[in-house]
């Protein structure tokens, strides 16, 4: 099995885990301490959101400002668009912007989200008969029903 753990810094910590856990992610308080917080968002994707003098000792390469530069952008799927709408509410009313219009594909629907800190979370959500067939057999089969 394959787990995720995206790493990224911030400038205030309890901030962050406010902002993530406002989104419906928890915290597992075992990889949690002074420098970090492990955010979960299922049993296999989770942020680590680190203070920049920690996430500065992962690499040798200066870190980027998330408000200026785009390093990665991460992109979790949602169950509907409806939950797709309501998790980037949610994100707003705890301090995110959302730096681009939404778009929507009509087999696709997303939504960017930057946190207090600039990174950049998008989320979306694919008819599943999309996601199976891939978008021009799925687009294909609709114009012809």
């Amino acid at each position: 099995m394959t787990h995720i753990f995206v790493n990224i810094a911030t400038s205030d910590l309890e901030r962050a885990k406010a902002f993530y856990t406002a989104l419906g992610a928890g915290i597992n308080p075992l990889f949690t301490d002074d420098n970090g917080a492990c955010i979960v968002w299922d049993d296999n994707v989770y942020f680590m959101v680190l203070t920049h003098e920690f996430f500065a000792t992962l690499t040798d390469k200066a870190p980027v400002d998330p408000r200026t530069h785009a390093q990665v952008l991460v992109a979790l799927s949602r169950d509907s668009r409806d939950h797709v709408d309501r998790t980037i509410e949610a994100g707003l009313a705890a301090g995110g912007i959302e730096p681009t219009e939404p778009t929507d594909y009509g087999f696709m629907y997303s939504r960017s989200l930057e946190d207090p800190d600039g990174n950049g979370v998008e989320f979306i959500f694919m008819v599943p008969e999309a996601a199976e067939l891939g978008p021009e057999a799925y687009l294909a089969q609709q114009a012809q029903a």
